[in-house]
């Protein structure tokens, strides 16, 4: 499994969604908008993050750990061997591959297991219905720009894959935690202010 992060596409064609996207989550990474490119953890930069996460996503982090280190590094380490028994490395394609693609399994491990260690579990309890917690299914609407979406907040971890997934520390959920049906958010962007109206709030139980 290689390790993947999003970019943004820069295609000008994006820019009437990607501004789209800009005004429901106050941020230009828009997830419908995303191409999948290899990028080592350690060259990621080091935000300040809420360290929270669902139960689902704590099991697919540990689900993603154990696929690399009982299958894909094993697996990698036997070609490393395989390839340096040939002799003369210097120009051995598949030797110089293989043991980068084993760093960045190791560099993967290290921050999985940090993230498995760190990170806080939060369920859903029955003192959440009513109001948009962490791991809430939100809908929203904005009148004005005739606009509409339904999206869950999570943690930054659990966004990768899941389209529908916006982070507990975009403007667009700080602005949301709290609230309930029926109440009126502004969420503040370079853009400009915008007002949501909350529709429904629902929880994974």
């Amino acid at each position: 499994m290689v390790y993947y992060r999003r970019a943004v596409l820069s295609d000008s064609n994006c820019k009437k969604i990607n501004y789209r996207h800009y005004i429901i989550f106050g941020t230009f990474s828009n997830k419908d908008l995303l191409v999948r490119r290899k990028i080592p953890e350690s060259t990621l930069p080091k935000l300040d993050r809420s360290q929270l996460i669902t139960s689902e996503g704590l099991q697919k982090l540990k689900e993603e750990h154990d696929q690399l280190w009982r299958v894909e590094r094993p697996d990698v380490t036997a070609k490393v061997a395989w390839a340096a028994s040939l002799g003369d490395r210097s120009e051995n394609a598949d030797y110089h591959y293989n043991k980068k693609r084993l760093r960045e399994i190791d560099n993967r491990l290290r921050y999985l297991r940090k993230c498995i260690d760190d990170f806080k579990v939060i369920d859903y309890h029955p003192n959440q219905e009513g109001k948009v917690n962490f791991g809430a299914w939100v809908e929203i609407k904005n009148e004005k720009k005739g606009l509409q979406n339904r999206f869950r907040i999570v943690g930054y971890e659990e966004l990768i894959g899941n389209k529908d997934y916006i982070s507990m520390d975009s403007p667009m959920a700080k602005s949301l935690l709290g609230k309930a049906v029926g109440d009126e958010v502004i969420v503040k962007t370079k853009l400009g202010d915008f007002v949501w109206k909350i529709l429904t709030i629902e929880y994974q139980k």
